[in-house]
């Protein structure tokens, strides 16, 4: 078999992997049966799932990055720990990302890669509505590329639902609201409403 198209199906096993066993195997042994062998990405990818699963931990995370300490590895453990199920795991992420303003573009934009898992609504919830004012106000300190990373990366794209829709628009009114920010929050909320349209007529 082509082993692009193989590569293509272990990345979308692990990602739609709702019970850790079959993946936990895999990094364990450094293989996928059959092949591919695991190289950083897939072990990356791999322990990510396992956050979302709440199959992993902190301890782990930094075993892994301790292996490739590589900026692929740091943004890898970012993500990891973003995508962890716990209040904890999200308090940390959301302050590394809105408050510290500390990380790097790259560092950003994994942390919010982690951050938004559909599995997790209920975890998420209340960060809908604080993303709005934090986004804003991130945006207006770091600038542009931030903010860009903010509207594209950190927006919550699982939330399809009118009072999301309202909150946006809320949102696009502020005066604060920055250009390169009010660019993508209009283009995420075109496609909540899209979405929404499409859930309601079936």
């Amino acid at each position: 078999p082509d082993p692009g198209l193989r590569l293509i199906a272990v990345r979308h096993f692990i990602d739609a992997a709702a019970q850790p066993d079959a993946i936990q195997d895999w990094l364990r042994e450094g293989t996928v049966p059959g092949g591919p062998e695991l190289d950083a990405e897939l072990r990356w990818r791999i322990l990510t799932r396992l956050a979302v699963l709440g199959a992993t931990d902190e301890t782990a995370i930094a075993h892994e990055l301790d292996k490739d300490p590589s900026a692929t590895g740091q943004e890898g453990a970012a993500r990891c720990r973003a995508a962890l199920p716990t209040a904890e795991a999200k308090t940390a992420a959301w302050q590394a990302m809105f408050t510290d303003d500390t990380l790097s573009n790259y560092l950003f934009t994994a942390t919010a890669q982690g951050f938004w898992q559909p599995e997790q609504s209920e975890l998420l919830n209340p960060y809908v509505a604080r993303y709005y004012p934090d986004a804003i106000a991130l945006a207006a300190r770091r600038g542009p590329a931030i903010a860009e990373a903010a509207g594209r990366h950190a927006f919550p794209t699982h939330a399809i639902d009118p009072d999301s829709i309202r909150l946006g628009e809320q949102a696009l009114t502020d005066p604060a609201l920055t250009p390169a920010l009010r660019r993508k929050l209009t283009d995420q909320l075109d496609d909540i409403r899209r979405a929404l349209a499409v859930r309601d007529a079936h």
